[in-house]
């Protein structure tokens, strides 16, 4: 007996899933939740800015055999102040020429579009690349195909002036990682999850928002 539409497409579903059980996974320090095959490890890691500056971040990450899901948060609240610093180095220095400058907005604005380049540069090849919403955070979604033939399903955003690098590897020929890539949210101190009523870009008033568990 040959089974219905309906049952094949239930058996097929229930294959596709991992036969482990996922969390909901919560970091009340980086303002953020993600869906995990099971509890990642923490590390804490210094990141190199687009101009040159040494900040903190961490990097949350669970491995899976050839699978990995990561998320990369980088602090950049501290940018302005050691930009303003560096600055004033310089000035002490070399005087007030044009030798000196502070490109603290334009770094701020354009950590998206660095750590996407820094991901392409990376990869064997770009298979996608495009403008991207999380709970109306915006930021960019790429899809890479590594030089082992592994693909990477990766989506950046910025918020409250963090970095959110989120990136799941997984096999050739294996399914994407949607229970991972499509669960990205932001929390507030609460721990309630921030969802906007129009786009959110950083560094601009924020537009209104709700909370919700």
């Amino acid at each position: 007996m040959r089974p219905t539409p309906l049952i094949a497409a239930a058996l097929s579903l229930a294959l596709a899933q991992p036969a482990f059980a996922w969390i909901e996974y919560s970091s009340q320090a980086d303002h953020f939740s993600i869906n995990f095959p099971a509890q990642p490890a923490v590390r804490d890691i210094e990141y190199v800015t687009e101009y040159s500056l040494t900040i903190p971040g961490r990097v949350y990450s669970y491995d899976d055999g050839p699978s990995r899901y990561s998320v990369t948060v980088i602090d950049f609240s501290d940018t302005e102040a050691k930009h303003a610093a560096r600055l004033a180095r310089c000035r002490a220095e070399l005087g007030d020429g044009d030798s000196c400058n502070n490109p603290w907005d334009t770094e701020l604005h354009g950590a998206i579009v660095y750590a996407s380049w820094n991901l392409m540069q990376k990869a064997a090849q770009v298979t996608h690349f495009s403008y991207y919403v999380a709970d109306l955070v915006e930021g960019r979604l790429l899809q890479l195909i590594n030089a082992d033939e592994s693909r990477t399903f990766a989506a950046i955003h910025m918020h409250e002036n963090r970095l959110y690098i989120m990136e799941g590897t997984v096999p050739a020929g294996a399914p994407e990682p949607g229970l991972f890539q499509q669960s990205l949210g932001f929390i507030d101190e609460k721990g309630d999850r921030i969802r906007y009523r129009s786009i959110y870009s950083n560094g601009f008033t924020p537009p209104p928002s709700f909370t919700y568990r």
